[in-house]
Parts: structure tokens; C-alpha cells; sequence
């Protein structure tokens, strides 16, 4: 077994908002904590507290409790923090919903998560109220951020004035947060994280992730995915630092808010990297004022990452995690000079293990390059999750009797200390950080009437990121086309799980009790 080097930190036995919000003193409540690039308003943290509670005690005031579970599908705004912490400052619990998802991905996630209430911006109206009305959340419990006729918006709401309500619950066991996540395969499920889960990991990366009082962190990684909400969100509000908050991630807009809001710290993606050792119009920009990049969501190979720091002048530092760890559980220190291809070291109070797949021995033992075998990676910790809703099968296959949650990643421990991700076992596609399940794609293709049968695997493109590819079996004399086909999933799911390349053949390769064989898929592909 591998323990953090680090020595454990306390967890306080605090809600999310006591931990971030209670310590505020006169100073910080003066200093900025969101900032809109695009009109340049700045919200302090004594007002954007003062929200929050309003936000509380208006939903309180509307029947939301501990038992209510209140949707979110809303991009990165300066109102998804007074949003996000008022829903749980009343003790009510979020899901938070992919802005790119179609009506019905995102009914599917509202049914699955019991919601009752959705909050959501203008221009994603159209499919959220028709998602909500699928599943018989009324106009008076849709709330619309910027306003929209027949629904409640944050300025009245916050208007009102309202005291937040006194709330009980052990922060232990009460779920926060419901991001959903296909875990190592199948289709999405609900992680239940609790106010504990939370604290735990911004206390646990406070340590590794160095963020300072005076640093601007520019945002543009999304709230609604648990890496923004965590690191992002969380960990910015705690450290006292000022949160710079894009909608969408557009290069020259990137560059352009570094350069004039002077960002000093950077939360990506590898795309986001490859753009940054890549792209020429890098050079047209003055980002001195970037001193770190952290880098997560997938891996980012060490040359990429060594480039663009030197293109950029800052240091480049890498993580691993998933929605279930909350999500971080190593992380290359700050002060570190591990190489950046690495995920680092555990970080505080996490201790791993590196278990042979195949035979379920453990794996401690470093060769003569001072590396492990690869092995499976298993995580405990006070990070990992309760479980996933209504799912005790699921759980069960992740999580063991002793706590560990089976990561479905492979990884080597290195005697320095530090691990590398070098494969996994999970089926999961993930293109430029999103997951993408194959398995909810496969059904998809199946409700297709001219399709037969279907599987679908990742698969590199030109520029070697995983996309997905799908392999068709069509009805005999259907005259079905490769555009049809990824034209119908394009239609059905956000912009990121589209099909991006289809092959015909005449039977899908299964073993005896029905399971896709992927391997024989892959294959195929390799012998193409």
C-alpha cells in the first residue's frame, strides 16, 4: 500500500458553506471574489455571502429542504456561485447538469436524479423547459438566472431578502452534490458526494494545489463538472483568491481575458495545452502575469506541457482524479520538480493501492527503472464518495469492504514517490475532457430504425485525440450512409459525444453472455 507523503490535514466536521463562508473576516470581505470579464462588474465576497444566504432563504421560503434536489444547467457566470452555495446553504441537494446537453439528456438526468426544481440561464431555456415539463417540474420551480416571462429570476429572489433557514444534517452522509459520471462503464450515474466529501478535498488540496490570497483564477473549465467545481470553485472561494469566470472556452477570448485581467493561475485541459504550445496566436498576447497552469480531465503528455510553459513562462503541473474522489487524489506539488507527465503524489489523508488486474496481487515492488509493474489504482480516503444513487450494484463493483474505490485506471509508482497513468481499463471515450460513455451512445444507435446492431470504441484521429467511432450493423436494403448515421447521434446528444466515424459491418463480435467484445473492435481498427 502507498501513503501520502504528505501529512494528513484535519477535516472539519462542517456543511460546505461554514467551511468556505463562516471564517470570513472584515478584510475579506472586502476583497474581490468573482470577476465578469465581459462587463468588468466585480462581486466582493462580503456581497457575494450576502447572496447566497438571500438565495437560501428565498428557495426555503418556497418549500426546498434537505429533501430537495435542485438541477442546475447553467454555464460559468458570476450567479453559479451565489446559485450553487445558496442551494446548499438551505441544505437542499444540486445536480449539476452539462450546458451542452440536448432535452433529452437533460431529462434523463432530472428523472434520474428525482429533481424538482431546475435553474438554468436565457439562452438554454428552450431545452431545459421542455426537459422540466417532461418531467413535471412546473414554470414557478424553473427558475431563469437573467429573467424570462412565467419564471422567477435571481434578482427578485434575491430581492426578497430573505433569512437562510436553520438546517440540520450530518455533513458526513448528506449528499451536496449529484454530478453524474459513467464510473468506469455504462451509462451516467449520480455520485453522491457529501458536504464532507467536499470539505475533505478542498482541505486536501489546499496543500498540493498552491493558490494564494492575491491570485486571479480564470475559470473557464466548467462549474457544472466536478474538476471546476472542486478546484475551480471551491478551492479559489477558500483560499480568498478572485475567480475570473468564462462561459465558454474561445482561444482569442482566453487570451484576451489573461492579458487584460491579468490572470495568474490557470485551470485547464490538455486541449487547452496542445493550443498553448501550438497555436501562433499565443505570440500576440502578453500573459507574463501567468505564473502556474494545472493541468487535469485527461493526460497531458510531459512534452506538450514543457513546451507551452516555455512558450508562456509559467509551470505547468498535472492531476488525477474522478467524480467519485470528489475529485482530486494526487496532484504534483508546487514547490515539486517532478516531471509533468506524472500525476504526482497522493495528496493528504489518501492512501492507493496498484493491484494486478488479472491476478488481484497487490503491486509495491520497484524494478531496476524504479517502477512498478502497472497495476489497477485503488484510492481510499475521506474524498470518496457515499456512492452512486439507487445504484448498490455499481457501488458495490467500485467501492470494496475496505473503502478502496477501484479507479479502473492503470498507473506505476515510480520510488520517487510519484505515480503516472499510463492506461485503463474502463471503456470510457474521453474527447478533450469530457467523458463520453459508449455504452449511452450504443442505445442511442440501437433506437435508430435502419440500424440492427451497434458498438462503439475510441479511436484516435489525426491529431491524436480519442474520438468516437461507431461500428454499424445496417437492415438489410436500408441505404443507410456514414452522415446518417452520425448525423442522427448529432442530433441526440451534446456537441462532444457525436460520432465522429462510422464503419459498416456485418456482425458486432460478442462473447457468450452478450457483452461487446471491444477488444476484438480494437483490433480491427489497429489492422486497418
Amino acid at each position: 500500500m502507498f501513503h501520502s507523503p504528505h501529512p494528513s490535514v484535519e477535516i472539519p466536521d462542517h456543511s460546505i458553506y461554514d467551511y468556505l463562508f463562516a471564517s470570513l473576516d472584515d478584510a475579506d470581505l472586502a476583497r474581490v471574489a468573482l470577476i465578469d470579464p465581459t462587463s468588468g462588474a466585480e462581486t466582493t465576497y462580503g456581497t457575494l455571502r450576502q447572496q447566497v444566504d438571500a438565495f437560501a432563504g428565498a428557495l426555503a421560503h418556497r418549500g426546498a429542504d434537505t429533501e430537495t434536489v435542485v438541477a442546475m444547467l447553467c454555464p460559468n457566470v458570476p450567479a453559479f456561485a451565489t446559485v450553487f452555495h445558496g442551494i446548499l446553504r438551505a441544505g437542499s441537494v444540486i445536480t449539476t447538469i452539462n450546458s451542452l446537453y440536448t432535452e433529452r439528456e437533460i431529462e434523463t438526468q432530472l428523472r434520474d436524479a428525482r429533481a424538482t426544481w431546475l435553474v438554468t440561464v436565457s439562452p438554454l431555456l428552450p431545452q431545459a423547459r421542455e426537459a422540466a415539463r417532461a418531467v413535471g417540474i412546473p414554470d414557478d420551480q424553473l427558475i431563469v438566472l437573467d429573467g424570462a416571462d412565467g419564471h422567477l429570476d435571481l434578482r427578485s429572489l434575491l430581492a426578497e431578502g430573505r433569512t437562510p433557514p436553520e438546517v440540520r444534517f450530518d455533513p458526513a452522509t448528506h449528499t451536496a452534490v449529484l454530478p453524474y459520471s459513467s464510473g468506469t462503464t455504462g451509462v451516467p450515474k449520480g455520485v453522491m458526494l457529501s458536504h464532507r466529501n467536499l470539505v475533505a478535498n478542498v482541505a486536501q488540496c489546499r496543500v498540493v494545489i498552491e493558490i494564494a490570497r492575491d491570485d486571479r483564477v480564470l475559470a473557464v473549465l466548467p462549474f457544472f463538472h466536478i474538476y471546476g467545481m472542486t478546484v475551480l470553485l471551491n478551492l479559489a472561494l477558500r483560499q480568498r483568491a478572485a475567480l475570473v469566470t468564462m462561459p465558454r472556452f474561445d482561444l482569442t477570448d482566453f487570451l484576451t481575458t489573461i492579458q487584460e485581467r491579468r490572470c495568474t493561475f490557470l485551470f485547464i485541459a490538455p486541449p487547452i495545452a496542445v493550443a498553448l504550445a501550438k497555436h501562433p496566436a499565443v505570440e500576440q498576447f502578453d500573459l507574463s502575469s501567468v505564473h502556474s497552469v494545472f493541468s487535469g480531465a485527461a493526460p497531458l503528455d510531459g512534452e506538450t506541457a514543457e513546451t507551452a510553459g516555455r512558450r508562456i513562462g509559467a509551470r505547468f503541473y498535472q492531476g488525477y482524479g474522478m467524480s467519485e474522489l470528489s475529485p482530486v487524489s494526487h496532484a504534483i506539488p508546487g514547490n515539486s520538480d517532478m516531471p509533468v507527465s506524472s500525476v504526482g503524489v497522493l495528496i493528504p489523508n489518501c492512501d492507493a493501492k496498484l493491484v494486478d488486474p488479472e491476478t488481484g496481487a497487490e503491486l509495491e515492488e520497484h524494478g531496476d527503472d524504479g517502477l512498478t509493474a502497472p497495476g489497477e489504482i485503488w484510492v481510499r480516503g475521506p474524498n470518496v464518495m457515499l456512492g452512486y444513487l439507487n445504484r448498490p450494484d455499481a457501488t458495490a463493483e467500485t467501492l470494496d469492504a475496505d473503502g478502496f474505490l477501484h479507479t479502473g485506471d492503470i498507473g506505476v509508482h515510480h520510488v520517487d514517490g510519484y505515480f503516472t497513468i499510463v492506461d485503463r481499463l474502463k471503456e470510457l471515450i474521453k474527447y478533450h475532457g469530457y467523458q463520453i460513455a459508449p455504452a449511452e451512445l450504443e442505445a442511442l444507435l440501437l433506437a435508430h430504425p435502419k440500424v440492427q446492431d451497434a458498438a462503439v470504441i475510441g479511436v484516435r484521429d489525426d491529431e491524436g485525440e480519442e474520438i468516437p467511432k461507431a461500428f454499424v450493423v445496417a437492415a438489410p436494403d436500408a441505404g443507410l450512409t456514414a452522415e446518417d448515421v452520425m448525423a442522427f447521434v448529432a442530433e441526440n446528444v451534446a456537441p462532444h459525444k457525436k460520432v465522429r466515424r462510422v464503419e459498416f459491418i456485418d456482425v458486432i463480435p460478442k462473447s457468450t453472455s452478450g457483452k461487446i467484445l471491444r477488444k476484438d473492435l480494437r483490433a480491427r481498427e489497429a489492422a486497418a
